[in-house]
């Protein structure tokens, strides 16, 4: 059971995804990509059960012509989440967003924006020390193919995610976290996408650190294997990721505490 699960397991267990995916890739890859992707985060927490999110993207990439990562700009994007804290295991989602895809390797060379509708659970086994989740999303996608026709494409993504803290116990200002998962992607067949039914598989290993309970970075390494109509891709993509909690509301406590200050120091000369 994953419940009972200890670190030694679940890193036995992505040992296993990683070389069994890396077997398969060396049979099947015919084109290989590096990427680099980055995202700033802005979380709103509006009271104990509900929170806002708004998330900047963008993503570089490589070519068949360039080895470098940051040739082109592929995609720029702007997501509004609306989260739901149902208990302390679970958490429910929804996003709106928008991306706009140019030159995307794993949908061809053109102009593909699209609109994006998705509803997330997420699942978490608490335990002493480490963190281990797994999400369920599921995804409508409203975008443009080669003939610049707007097709509609279902997609549901499955992921197992592993977290543990390596100067404490738990997260909070002053730590460092490992951070492990694995990603499945099931879609409809469309024009755009292709038509195979399993869109690709995502492995993540990376690590973070907190500035403080409000601000943290995180820096990751992802290998992507995609399988297509016209020959399989891998991606190789190196991950940067910003979040910053309640940005607004704490920068207004600190004008407002400097104003108090400053008052206090003016009514005591």
């Amino acid at each position: 059971m994953l419940s009972k699960s200890n670190p030694k397991q679940i890193f036995t267990i992505l040992r296993c995804l990683f070389v069994i995916f890396a077997i398969a890739n060396s049979y099947g890859q015919n084109t290989t990509y590096n990427q680099f992707w980055n995202e700033i985060q802005f979380n709103q927490t509006l009271n104990k059960k509900w929170s806002t999110e708004i998330d900047l993207g963008a993503a570089y990439s490589s070519t068949a012509a360039s080895s470098n990562l940051f040739e082109n700009t592929i995609q720029r994007s702007l997501r509004g989440w609306g989260h739901y804290y149902f208990s302390p295991r679970w958490k429910f989602s929804t996003f709106l967003a928008y991306y706009n895809n140019r030159d995307v390797p794993e949908i061809g060379q053109f102009e593909s924006p699209e609109w994006r509708f998705a509803l997330q659970g997420i699942y978490y086994f608490h335990k002493t020390g480490y963190t281990l989740s797994t999400r369920m999303r599921t995804e409508f996608r409203h975008m443009k193919n080669q003939d610049d026709d707007f097709e509609n494409v279902f997609r549901y993504r499955h992921q197992i995610k592993y977290i543990q803290p390596l100067n404490s116990k738990v997260l909070r200002k002053g730590v460092i976290y490992a951070t492990a998962s694995d990603e499945i992607y099931l879609k409809s067949g469309t024009k755009v996408t292709g038509e195979s039914f399993f869109d690709r598989n995502r492995l993540n290993i990376g690590a973070g650190y907190l500035f403080s309970d409000d601000v943290q970075i995180e820096l990751a390494y992802a290998n992507e294997y995609l399988p297509r109509n016209n020959g399989n891709q891998m991606t190789n993509a190196a991950s940067l990721t910003m979040s910053f909690n309640n940005l607004f509301k704490n920068i207004k406590k600190r004008i407002e505490s400097k104003l108090h200050d400053k008052e206090k120091k003016d009514d005591e000369e």
